[in-house]
This record gives C-alpha cells, sequence and structure tokens, in this order.
C-alpha cells in the first residue's frame, strides 16, 4: 500500500492501532508520497488560529513545496506520522534532526530533533497529540535522536501542556516572544507513569461505551420468533434497558415499524439518532457490511455474537483480521466475535446484550469469560441459590469476549479498576494476549480489589479462535508470576465462585489463624485436616454437639471472634432432629448476629445437607454495599487490619430479572455469611483470601531495586553492540561471558581448559592446588552424579590420576572438554537462572542446582525487575529452602550474598534488553560468601517495541 521514500524502506512497524481518551480508536502510520492529497484535505480543515499557531503566521494553504516536505521523508533524519481515522488524517506529527544551531543535520552524532504537531479542531482534547508523542517519540530513540526541541507559542497552551504533560525532564527557555522546550527521550519512572496511566483511561473509556451505552442496535433480528438477533432483542427489552433500542433487519417488509415492540429498521443508516452500540447477529458473510453502515452511522462499538471466524480454521482467521481491520478504520472497538454478548445491571443502565435469558442481580462482582459455555455456566451458579455455593450473589458487569479479536481481559481491567461499582473480578482465561501488560495490571488492580483467575487450556494450545504469542515456560511457572502480581490463581470455575463469594461477602482476614466450631465433631475435624492440607493454623475444633441450640452457636461464634488468637471463624452445622433442635431461620439469625458484632474478621459455613441454612444465611442479599459502607476494600491493608466489611442490601432487586420482588434484607450492619457444601472447599477459598491479604500488606512496601556503584551499564552495553555486530543471536564464550557479567559486579570463578593431562597439571599450578577436575561435554555438564567431576585434587599425582579415570570411564578429552578449576568453599549448590519469554517477559528463577530442580520442578520465579524484598522472598520460596538455613543442625549459608547476586542478574536482563537469556550453575552458597562456578549468557537484538514502548493495540 505504501511506497518507500528516499533512503529507507517503509517502516511498516512503527504502524499502529490506539486507543484514545475519549474511547475511540485510530491508527498512527508514518507519511508517504501517496499521501499528499490526504494531507491537503487535512490542511483544509483545520482551523486558521490552529494554521497560525502550527507556522506561526497566517498560512491558509499549503505549497506544492511544502506538500512535497510534508509528505517525502528518509524515515530516518526526516520522519512524519499521521493519525488517521478511515482514511482522512486527524493529526499530525513530524521530526527533523538538527545539529549545532539548530540547522539540519544527518548522521548519528546528530542526536536531536525538532518535533511539530498539528491536530484537526474536531478532534482535539482527544488524546490525538500525546498519542502521536508517543509513538513519534518511540520512532526517534530507534533512529538515535535522544532529544527532542519544540517552539511554541505562549498562546498555545494546548500544545504547550502536550509537552509538559508528557513526564520527560525538561528544559524551557523564553526568546523572541517563543517559548521554546527541550527535553530527553528516555523514559522516566514519570513518563512512563503518564503513558500508564493514558493507557488506563483510554481503555476503561472504550469498554465503558460499549457497556453503558445511551443506544443500542441489535442487527440480524429474524422476523420469525427465536434465532440468536430475536433472542438478544427480547432480553435487552426485558430487561429493562433504560436507553433507546433498535431492531435492525434488511428483509423487514417495507412499512414495517415495530417488532416485538421495538421501532424496527431495514438498515442502521435509517436511525434517525446516534447509535453507540451495535449489537451483530448476522451471518458472518454479511458482517462487512453491516461494519461498513455502523462506521458510517458513527457507532461507537460493536458486539458481534456471530460465529464462523478465528475458530473455524485459516479461512476464518483471514476473516476475523479483516474484521478488525475494519471496524478500528471506523475507530469503532469490538467485543467478539462468537461472543456470548454483555450484561451491566447497573439501574442507570440495566443491559442483558446477551443470550442469558435472565437478567443477573445487582452486585458487586465483574465476571470476564472467553468461553460462552463456561460463562452460561458461572452466570447459572451465580444466579441460582441451589447447588454449588448456594446463596444469592450479584454482579455488576459480564463481558464474553469470544475469539477475542479486539476487546480483550486486559481491556477490561482497565474499566473495573476504577469502577465503583466492582469491588471484586472473576476471569474466565483461556489465553493470555500480552502477558506481561496482563501482569502489570493485574498487579495494580490487585492492589485495590480482588482478582481471581482459572486459566482453561493449561496443558495445550489454546482456542484456534485465540491469536496468541507461545510462551516457553510451564504452567507452573506463569502461575507463579501471576500469583507474584496479586492474582488468586485458581483450578477450577467451582473454586473461582468459591473464592469470589468470599472475598465479596467477607472482610480480608489478617492472618491464617482460623477458629472452628459447630456441631459435629467429625465435620470440625474434618474442616481442621483441611486447613492444615491448606498451609492455615487451625485450632482444636469446638464441638457443640448435636443438641447445641441456637444461641450456643451465637455464643460460640462471639467468643471465637472476640479472640485475638483467631483471624477468621470457620462454623461447621449438620442437621438435627428431636425436639427443640435448631431451625434453618433460627440458626442463619444467630449467626448473622453474632457475625455483625464483630464485623472485621471473615466467618464461613460449612453445611451438610441444609438448603434452607444457605438460603438463611444469604436470603434477599446481594455484595451490594449499604449506604455509608465502602464502595471496595482498602486498597492497603496493614497488619491487623480488615477491609470494611460491605453489608447487602438491594431488597428492590428483582430476584430473576423479570421483576420479581426480592425477600426482605437482613437488618443493618449485617453481611451474608457464605456457605460451602463441603470442608475442603470452604477452607481452600479461606486460603485463598489469606494469601491474598498478605500480598495486600506485602504491596504496601514492594521494595525498591538497589543501585550498585561498581556496576558499569555504559560499559556493558558497549560489549554488547560489540558482540551483537558478529550476528544476530549468539552464546558468548567463556571470556566473553565473564567479561559481560563481570560488568555487573558477578565473577565467575576460572575454568582453565584441559586437552591433556600436563595442560592439567599447568592449569592447576596456575590456580592454585587444591583443585577440581570437570568434564564439560554436554551430556555430562552439571552431572556430578554420573561421575564427571573430581573434587578436591590436592596435588598434581592426585589430579592426573583422576584425569586418566576420566578418559578411561568416558572416552577422549575430546570429548570430555575437561577444564580445571579452583576448588570453591563448602556450601549449598544452587542455580540461578533468567530469560525473556516472548510472551511473559523477562523472569528470574532460582533453586537448588541439581536434583531438587530438574526433578522436581522446585524452582521460584519473579518477574524482573526484582526489587530486594523479591529477591528475598525468592530464597525462601522453594521447598528445599531449609537447606540454606541450617536444616538438621548444618551451618546456615550466606542468604545476603545470594540476593545481592540475583539482583545484579536481574539489573543486568532489566538493563539491556539485548541479554535474552543468563545461567548461573552452579553457585555455591557458603557460610561466609558465593561462588559462581559456571556461567552462559545468550544474547539476541532487543525487539523494535515492549511494554515500555508507546501505546498499541495488538496488531492485525
Amino acid at each position: 500500500m505504501q511506497t518507500s521514500s528516499d533512503r529507507h524502506e517503509y517502516p511498516a512497524h512503527w504502524e499502529a492501532d490506539v486507543v484514545l481518551r475519549d474511547g475511540g480508536t485510530a491508527r498512527i502510520r508514518p507519511i508517504t508520497a501517496d499521501d499528499a492529497e490526504r494531507l491537503v484535505s487535512f490542511y483544509e480543515q483545520v482551523s486558521d488560529e490552529s494554521k497560525y499557531y502550527r507556522f506561526f503566521a497566517p498560512y491558509p494553504r499549503l505549497s506544492a513545496k511544502d506538500v512535497h516536505r510534508f509528505t517525502h521523508h528518509d524515515f530516518v533524519d526526516r520522519v512524519g506520522l499521521a493519525a488517521t481515522v478511515g482514511d482522512e488524517f486527524i493529526g499530525t506529527v513530524r521530526y527533523d534532526r538538527i545539529g549545532a544551531g539548530g540547522r539540519p543535520a544527518t548522521g548519528a552524532e546528530a542526536d536531536e530533533a525538532e518535533v511539530a504537531f498539528l491536530v484537526q479542531d474536531a478532534h482535539q482534547g482527544r488524546g490525538v497529540a500525546s498519542a502521536l508523542l508517543e509513538h513519534i517519540a518511540a520512532v526517534a530513540r530507534e533512529r538515535g535522536i535522544r532529544r527532542f526541541a519544540a517552539e511554541v507559542l505562549p498562546a498555545n497552551t494546548k500544545m504547550i501542556k502536550v509537552f509538559t504533560d508528557a513526564g520527560y525532564t525538561q528544559k524551557r527557555s523564553f526568546e523572541d516572544g517563543v517559548v521554546r522546550l527541550e527535553f530527553g527521550l528516555e523514559p522516566t519512572d514519570r513518563s512512563l507513569a503518564v503513558q500508564y496511566a493514558r493507557e488506563q483511561r483510554a481503555e476503561a473509556r472504550s469498554v465503558q461505551r460499549l457497556l453503558a451505552p445511551g443506544a443500542v442496535a441489535v442487527i440480524g433480528t429474524g422476523r420469525a420468533p427465536g434465532g440468536v438477533g430475536r433472542s438478544i432483542l427480547g432480553n435487552i427489552r426485558d430487561g429493562g434497558f433504560t436507553g433507546r433500542l433498535y431492531a435492525v433487519n434488511g428483509a423487514l417488509p417495507q412499512g414495517q415499524k415495530e417488532l416485538d415492540g421495538v421501532p424496527a429498521f431495514r438498515s442502521v443508516r435509517d436511525i434517525d439518532g446516534p447509535v453507540d452500540v451495535a449489537v451483530v447477529a448476522v451471518p458472518a458473510e454479511r458482517v462487512p457490511e453491516v461494519v461498513a453502515e455502523c462506521g458510517e452511522h458513527d457507532v461507537q462499538g460493536l458486539v458481534v455474537v456471530s460465529a464462523g471466524y478465528a475458530e473455524s480454521g485459516p479461512d476464518g482467521r483471514e476473516r476475523q483480521r479483516a474484521l478488525v481491520r475494519q471496524a478500528r478504520s471506523y475507530g469503532m472497538r469490538i467485543i467478539g466475535p462468537s461472543s456470548f454478548g454483555v450484561i451491566n445491571t447497573s439501574p442507570e443502565v440495566r443491559l442483558n446484550a446477551s443470550l442469558a435469558p435472565d437478567m443477573p442481580r445487582a452486585g458487586r462482582i465483574g465476571l470476564f469469560a472467553q468461553s460462552g459455555a463456561i460463562g452460561v455456566a458461572l452466570l447459572s451458579r451465580l444466579h441460582r441459590r441451589g447447588g454449588g455455593v448456594t446463596g444469592v450473589t450479584g454482579l455488576s458487569t459480564f463481558v464474553s469476549s469470544g475469539n477475542r479479536a479486539d476487546v480483550s481481559g486486559n481491556d477490561v481491567l482497565q474499566y473495573w479498576y476504577e469502577d465503583a461499582d466492582t469491588d471484586v473480578a472473576l476471569m474466565y482465561l483461556e489465553s493470555i494476549g500480552n502477558p506481561r501488560k496482563f501482569t502489570r495490571l493485574a498487579r495494580r488492580t490487585a492492589a485495590a480489589k480482588p482478582l481471581v483467575v482459572v486459566q482453561g487450556a493449561r496443558h495445550g494450545a489454546g482456542p484456534r479462535g485465540h491469536a496468541v504469542r507461545a510462551t516457553q515456560l510451564p504452567h507452573a511457572t506463569v502461575s507463579a508470576l501471576l500469583r507474584q502480581a496479586g492474582v488468586i490463581r485458581v483450578d477450577t470455575i467451582t473454586d473461582l465462585v468459591d473464592a469470589g463469594l468470599l472475598l465479596a461477602r467477607q472482610p480480608l482476614p489478617a492472618g491464617p489463624r482460623v477458629a472452628i466450631l459447630g456441631n459435629s465433631e467429625s465435620l470440625g475435624l474434618l474442616t481442621y485436616d483441611a486447613c492444615l492440607a491448606e498451609g492455615l493454623r487451625p485450632h482444636p475444633p469446638q464441638d457443640l454437639t448435636t443438641a447445641a441450640s441456637a444461641a450456643d452457636f451465637h455464643a460460640a461464634l462471639s467468643h471465637a471472634l472476640a479472640d485475638d488468637s483467631s483471624d477468621a471463624v470457620v462454623v461447621t452445622a449438620i442437621p438435627s432432629v428431636g425436639e427443640g433442635s435448631v431451625g434453618d431461620t433460627a440458626l442463619a439469625e444467630a449467626l448473622r448476629s453474632a457475625a455483625a458484632e464483630q464485623p472485621t474478621k471473615p466467618v464461613l459455613v460449612v453445611h451438610v445437607e441444609l438448603g434452607g441454612l444457605a438460603e438463611a444465611l444469604s436470603a434477599a442479599t446481594s455484595t451490594a454495599p449499604q449506604p455509608g459502607a465502602a464502595s471496595g476494600p482498602d486498597p492497603t491493608p496493614r497488619t491487623g487490619e480488615r477491609v470494611k466489611p460491605r453489608a447487602a442490601a438491594d431488597a428492590g432487586a428483582p430476584a430473576d430479572g423479570k421483576g420479581a420482588p426480592a425477600p426482605a434484607p437482613p437488618p443493618e450492619g449485617t453481611h451474608p455469611i457464605p456457605a460451602y457444601p463441603a470442608a475442603e472447599r470452604a477452607v481452600r477459598a479461606l486460603a485463598q483470601a489469606v494469601a491474598y491479604g498478605q500480598w495486600r500488606r506485602d504491596a504496601a512496601d514492594p521494595g525498591r531495586v538497589p543501585e550498585y556503584e561498581d556496576i558499569d551499564e555504559r560499559g556493558a552495553a558497549a560489549l554488547i553492540e560489540g558482540m551483537l555486530a558478529r550476528g544476530q543471536g549468539l552464546t558468548l564464550t567463556t571470556e566473553a561471558t565473564c567479561e559481560l557479567l563481570a560488568a555487573y559486579g558477578v565473577h565467575v570463578h576460572r575454568a582453565l581448559p584441559a586437552p591433556t593431562p600436563d595442560a592439567a597439571a599447568e592449569a592447576a599450578r596456575t590456580l592454585g592446588h587444591p583443585v577440581a577436575l570437570k568434564a564439560t561435554a554436554p551430556h555430562l555438564r552439571h552431572r556430578a552424579d554420573l561421575g564427571g567431576v573430581r573434587l578436591d585434587l590436592a596435588d598434581e599425582e592426585q589430579l592426573r590420576r583422576a584425569y586418566a579415570e576420566l578418559t578411561e570411564l568416558f572416552g577422549s578429552p575430546e570429548e570430555l572438554r575437561p577444564v580445571v578449576q579452583r576448588m570453591a568453599p563448602r556450601g549449598v549448590d544452587t542455580v540461578v537462572r533468567a530469560v525473556i519469554d516472548p510472551a511473559a517477559g523477562a523472569v528470574l528463577s532460582f533453586g537448588l542446582a541439581g536434583a531438587a530442580s530438574q526433578l522436581l520442578g522446585d524452582m521460584a520465579h519473579r518477574l524482573i525487575p526484582v526489587t530486594d524484598r523479591d529477591a528475598t522472598s525468592l530464597v525462601r520460596s522453594i521447598r528445599t529452602a531449609p537447606l540454606l538455613f541450617g536444616w538438621r543442625g548444618s551451618a546456615p549459608v550466606d542468604t545476603p550474598a545470594l540476593e545481592e547476586l540475583m539482583l545484579r542478574v536481574s539489573r543486568l536482563v532489566h538493563d539491556h534488553p539485548e541479554v535474552v537469556a543468563v545461567t548461573l550453575e552452579p553457585v555455591v552458597v557458603a557460610p561466609h560468601g558465593i561462588s559462581v562456578l559456571g556461567a552462559s549468557v545468550r544474547l539476541a537484538p532487543p525487539p523494535a517495541r515492549d511494554d515500555h514502548g508507546p501505546r498499541t493495540l495488538p496488531a492485525y
């Protein structure tokens, strides 16, 4: 489509779709010679004032020379980018490399450029200039430019604000009536914070436009009852949608004005008035025509329930790509295709644009599902009182992403983060398109509200409809990284609902101490065992006997909640028979009233065949807070504190979405107690809440990334640049590895080659006895168990004897590749690895060397950059950690030195994305100090863009 200009090929990787401040989309791409007519048309639509601000003088039209200059670039020293919607420019930015005195310059020695913007007046205020600045800055950095300079008239306050708000380090001056701004282009903490905040607001707004529309058109409503489109139309109507609703069917007879009581039209273009969201339920081959009609009518977003896309094979995948490209060309976002629909229970919206026949009860849980079938199951389980975890729990919003071609879980997280109506987020994921971004967003969201995730397709390929980058990390590693980000990882949708109900209904526990009480000794013991299995610290169960009355339960629960030695209480209850047996309603009221007296600790009930008790415990309640209650958990609970309990009222919400009144609410100040049909499920949910509460307390002080004065970052960069100049990707030689690691204060013990016995003896004399003789052939490396290592060779005689033994057992020196190394102090052998995974990003891993890590997989993982707190927890996270801390009378080893080593490796990989893999094995941790005995490093060219680059939507 585009042609190259002057010196360089057209840089297609600079093309990107972005979400603007108002939630619409635009495409940013390089300007080429083909854009002359577009540029002229764009300039004609710009006001005289904006032209004056751009050129500092009246400039009514562009000359032919201007057009040539602004459309012919070499993509190195002169670059122009345009933001487009459809085929039209809505904004432009360009830079010109300058040298001393501000004159045009070429070559890498000139690292400054002058930058200028122009945005069409109708699109000002949408964040177009801010997005263009992010992208032109990334382009400039790629081309070796380190600073931008801009001259702006003082009256052009909007453009000055674009520069000053960007977060870069700036210098401002005023001369000859012009404000001159100069700023470096290296990302700073502030510039990244600004970028992420803008990204959050824009993506949240784009989802909000889809979930809270003022007008909805359902396209594909069949004339006969039934069918997907007709069903969704009825669900929106019956759910009480507060906006305007339209039915669209191109086959409607002329003159038909209504369908099921809803205004009907043959095309969305015939609707007199704006349409915010279109639900598309036509066959896949007709969707492009519908998208075009929606784009021409300025529809803001699409929910595509039509099937026949990537899930159907290669042709469908190409059809899906075309759908996304077409929708984005009109500035629209898409949920789907193959979506089950969306739901928003807010009283101001009441939108059920889904295939779910009933509107769920309004509440505080947000639900996201990539699978329509799983979405149905989750909606059903949360909606009904019986089965699974019983009791009524309400939703704030529901999104079924289907093939996740555009709007993804990341976008919905951005929305939930600032949504005051959502306290708990539940997600069923079958793939994660951008794990780096998901982890970043999850960490921020989890600091404010619980995020519970179950991941399907864990042990195989994801759904065919999902285009994702493959990860090289095992599922256990990905799960560990998600937990590090505060995600509550569960294995089943049952666990998802169990944990979600507890977190929505109860305060966070302050610790792992659990009181157990109830009228069944056996059920209490089962609960006790389950607590131990989940790593909790249960007190011995208190048996109230089967004769316990409601008053006995009330007294016991009140006492347990008042006891400072417990952080949570599990109540077990079985049916009782006979005269004076406690009834379900009386027992529920006793437990609720006791919990209301001490509302700072969570209470759970394990019941056996007591459906009436489960209903009574949560009757007529949702997770909506009462007036005056906090809308969400305290984002940073401190040790000893709990989040404020949320009382559930919402007495007027229909129970079935069809107007049936709900029962009366419980007394003010109480909150529903979740009931579970099995001790294991209740305790598993409680253990998840305990771990999450601890993460929240730890997240309040995440630690810091230490600075080390002896790190030579520039020297390492020069070494890497020189090494990469020899090849696209390479594993460094031993000498190069040692040199690069030494620049970051990581010193590897010398290992001298020993191709002959005499060479081995000479190496030992150089290093000094005692020495070790090691075979470094791939099949023997790090395999002391196979006999390929001889240690503590005190003299030359022992060394020659060991050399002879090795060659006799394993083959010639050419096969063994033996080396001699000076003996290190005795200690615990460990392994430290860092790898840049194409999907998950940079990961640091640690474990004990040998069978513990290789056979048992006992490794711990953290995302890079690692803080000092991360390093401390990393050492203690493996199951074999006691071996480092004096297990069975052995001497504790120098874990602070080990932690410092990991922090230095983390810094190396974080500072230099070209370092894609580092392995230190073994690292011998002695009582005093560490010894790195083996190391390898792999380099590769860095990615053109990463998560620190400008905002972009996934490419299609």
